[in-house]
C-alpha cells in the first residue's frame, strides 16, 4: 500500500454551478446534480435532478463526463455529514439528453490517468465517509454544514494499493454489485409500468369489454396487446364480458369500497414497547417506509401482538404526513401508528395494492387540505374510494398473470437488499486489505 493525498491524484477539479431557473440568451439547458440526488444518480436514475440554464462558456468548462467523481461540499446537517460522493459511469450520460453539471454545493473530481483508478477512488471516499474519517472536515457554523474540501484534499492521507490493476479489480467488484442493483431497479420499473398499464386498461378504461363490444375478436387485441402470450390471451379474453350493465360497469362486475376488499390495520404507539436489547424489532415509521431502516431507526421489543409484525412482502400504506404505499422488503419490523398494513382474505395483493395506488393522489390531496401540522386521511375516505371488482373466476385468471409481476418485483427488491449488504460488508474489508480479491470474487458470484 502507498499513501497519497487526493490533490496529487487529480487532473482537474472545479466547483459546480446553479445557473438560472429560466432560459435566456447565451444560456444552455443543463441537468444539475445536487447532493440530495447522489443516491438516485448512483443507480442511473436522473428523474430528481432539476433543469437549469447556464452560460455556454461555463458549461464547456464544467460539464461532467464518464469517470468523474462528485463530492458534496455543503448542505449537510448535524445528523448527516457533508462529503457524500458519487461515481458517474457511462450509463448515466446515456440517460440524459442535456449536459450534466454538479450543483454549486458540490465539486467534481477528474482523476489523472495513471495516478489512480477513478472507481477505486470513489469507493475509497465512500469508505472514508461511512467510517466518519471525514468528520474533522465537517464544519457547521450556521444552519448549513460545509465540507472543508481544500484542507481535506491536501492533508488527508489516503492508503491505496500500489498496483493500478488491483485498484481496478477492487473498484470493478464493488461496482458490479451496484450495477446488478441498478439492473434490478430498472427491471422493476418495467414490471411496475406493465402492471399499472394492465390495471388502467382493464379496471379504469374497461378496455377489453369495450373492444369486445365493438366486435374485436383477436384475444391479444382484446387485451390491448398487454398480454402477448396467445394461450394466456385466449383463456383470459374469453372471461371478459362483451357488454356493460345498467350501472355502466362490465356486466357482472361490482362497485365496492376500498375497505371492502382489504383490511387496513393501523399500527400502535410503539414507545409503549421499549427495547430490551434482546432480539428487538426495528420500528417502521413513515421515515423507514420512505428511506429504509437506518442506524437512527428506533427499536421495540417483541411483546407486540403478532398482527403488528411486519414481514417481507407486506403492503404498507402511510395514511398521515407523507402519504405513500409500497411492498416492504427490509426484513422484520414493528408496525408504528400512522401506517396501515394492508391485507385481504378475499382479494389478491396485486388487486388491493393497485387500487391503493390508484386512489393515492386523491388521498394526498385530501391530506394536504387538512388544516393541521400533519395532514391525514380517515377511514371514511377508504370506504368512499371506489373499487371495481370482477367476479371470482376472472379475478383468479387475472391473478395468474399479474401476481407474477408483483412477485418478481419483490424478489428483485429482496435481492437488492442482499447485494447491498454484500457490498457494504466487502467495502471496508477490501479497502483495508482484510479480504483479498479472490475471496471477494467468490462472495460476489
Amino acid at each position: 500500500m502507498s499513501v497519497s493525498v487526493l490533490a496529487d491524484l487529480l487532473e482537474f477539479t472545479r466547483d459546480g454551478e446553479w445557473g438560472k431557473g429560466e432560459p435566456d440568451a447565451g444560456l444552455v439547458e443543463v441537468g444539475i446534480i445536487r447532493g440530495t440526488d447522489f443516491s438516485n444518480v448512483r443507480y442511473g436514475d436522473l428523474s430528481s435532478i432539476p433543469k437549469r440554464y447556464v452560460r455556454s462558456s461555463v458549461v464547456e468548462k464544467k460539464k461532467l463526463r464518464s469517470g468523474d467523481v462528485l463530492i458534496e461540499t455543503a448542505g449537510g446537517t448535524k445528523d448527516q455529514l457533508t462529503g457524500r460522493s458519487v461515481f458517474l459511469n457511462e450509463s448515466i450520460f446515456r440517460g440524459s439528453e442535456r449536459p450534466l453539471l454538479c450543483a454549486s454545493f458540490a465539486r467534481f473530481l477528474r482523476i489523472r490517468e495513471g495516478s489512480a483508478d477513478a472507481r477505486y477512488i470513489f469507493w475509497k471516499l465512500q469508505d472514508e465517509y461511512i467510517r466518519e474519517e471525514l468528520l474533522p472536515f465537517h464544519v457547521q457554523h450556521t444552519g448549513v454544514a460545509r465540507f472543508q474540501y481544500t484542507q481535506f484534499a491536501t492533508t488527508h492521507a489516503l492508503e491505496l494499493p500500489d498496483s493500478l490493476d488491483e485498484q481496478e479489480e477492487i473498484g470493478s467488484v464493488l461496482s458490479a454489485l451496484d450495477d446488478k442493483i441498478e439492473l434490478n431497479r430498472r427491471t422493476n420499473e418495467t414490471l411496475e409500468a406493465l402492471a399499472q398499464a394492465i390495471f388502467k386498461d382493464w379496471f379504469v378504461d374497461f378496455g377489453p369489454t369495450r373492444r369486445k363490444h365493438e366486435g374485436v375478436t383477436d384475444p391479444v387485441a382484446i387485451l390491448g396487446g398487454l398480454i402477448t402470450d396467445p394461450a394466456k390471451a385466449v383463456a383470459l379474453a374469453g372471461l371478459f364480458p362483451d357488454r356493460f350493465g345498467d350501472d355502466g360497469l362490465p356486466e357482472g362486475w361490482e362497485d365496492k369500497g376500498l375497505n371492502e376488499v382489504a383490511e387496513f390495520l393501523n399500527g400502535v404507539a410503539l414507545q409503549k414497547f421499549p427495547p430490551t436489547g434482546d432480539d428487538d424489532l426495528p420500528v417502521i415509521k413513515i421515515a423507514e417506509l420512505r428511506g429504509g431502516i437506518t442506524t437512527k431507526t428506533n427499536l421495540a421489543n417483541r411483546s407486540i401482538a403478532d398482527k403488528y409484525l411486519i414481514k417481507d412482502g407486506d403492503f404498507l400504506f402511510s395514511w398521515s404526513g407523507s402519504l405513500m404505499a409500497k411492498f416492504w422488503t427490509e426484513g422484520e419490523g414493528a408496525l408504528n401508528q400512522h401506517l396501515f398494513k394492508v391485507s385481504s382474505a378475499t382479494h389478491p395483493r396485486w388487486f388491493y395494492s393497485q387500487w391503493v395506488h390508484h386512489h393515492l393522489p386523491e388521498f394526498q390531496t385530501i391530506a394536504a387540505s387538512k388544516a393541521t401540522t400533519m395532514g391525514h386521511i380517515q377511514r371514511g375516505h377508504l370506504s368512499a374510494a371506489r373499487v371495481i371488482a370482477p367476479p371470482e373466476p376472472m379475478l383468479g385468471a387475472m391473478t395468474e398473470i399479474i401476481e407474477s409481476l408483483v412477485e418478481r418485483t419483490i424478489h428483485n427488491d429482496l435481492e437488492n437488499r442482499t447485494l447491498a449488504e454484500t457490498r457494504d460488508y466487502l467495502l471496508p474489508k477490501l479497502m483495508s486489505g482484510e479480504v483479498r480479491m479472490r475471496n471477494a470474487e467468490k462472495l460476489v458470484e
